[in-house]
């Protein structure tokens, strides 16, 4: 399930560049929280929390009990990290998106699929891991969401595919992605073929070489 973590947040009444650069010159990465019944509210959260909230998790959608102060007022509410923007060269995060969720409605997110295990075409017969899909898009509560979607390639054999609707979910998770997707499959490997290609593209210059020289020999024949 989607790790939850706690964090803390503080309603941000400033915006525009300056503020921008003054709550990042601070330590504090700027945000937004949506979703629910409530209007958006801009945030500012600590970098380094943030951080470390997003490195124990095994990808971004991390589902979060934040805490947001308002001056002298406190809430707390149920949130989906839905976006993280980082910086192209540092890679240090600029901005933050945070949805607004309830424990007793389902939402919709794309989970991470990871695969494990060594496949049988690919150690014994020299197959190729073919890996086409990426993520699963599911349907569920925000309790139920998964980290990540785990599947054992170990038993696929040359020409074996994983589709969409072969993968077993938790109890509660439904797949919304087109159950005929291919997810992983195993493949032949061409490397024989393109070897022998370029094997028969090699050797045609010595041919052509061998027949001049050949050529050569004749016409001094003539002439002497």
């Amino acid at each position: 399930m989607a790790q939850q973590v706690k964090l803390k947040a503080y309603k941000r009444t400033l915006t525009g560049r300056n503020a921008i650069k003054k709550i990042k010159h601070d330590g504090l990465v700027p945000g937004v929280i949506y979703g629910g019944n409530n209007e958006s509210v801009n945030l500012q959260v600590n970098a380094r929390e943030l951080s470390n909230a997003l490195s124990r998790a095994s990808s971004e959608h991390v589902l979060v009990d934040l805490e947001v102060v308002d001056g002298n007022a406190t809430t707390n509410k149920l949130a989906l990290i839905q976006e993280v923007q980082h910086h192209a060269l540092k890679r240090g995060i600029v901005h933050v998106d945070f949805h607004a969720v309830s424990r007793t409605e389902k939402i919709t997110s794309e989970v991470p699929i990871e695969t494990s295990g060594e496949a049988i075409g690919v150690k014994t017969f020299g197959g190729l891991l073919e890996h086409t899909l990426r993520s699963l898009e599911v349907e569920c509560f925000p309790q139920d969401l998964p980290d990540l979607i785990h599947i054992d390639v170990t038993n696929l054999n040359v020409g074996d595919s994983v589709h969409v609707r072969d993968i077993q979910l938790s109890a509660g998770v439904e797949a919304v992605t087109d159950g005929d997707l291919t997810v992983v499959s195993i493949v032949e490997s061409r490397v024989g073929d393109e070897a022998g290609t370029a094997d028969t593209t090699a050797s045609e210059p010595e041919v052509i070489t061998e027949k001049k020289a050949e050529e050569g020999k004749e016409q001094a024949s003539s002439k002497s």
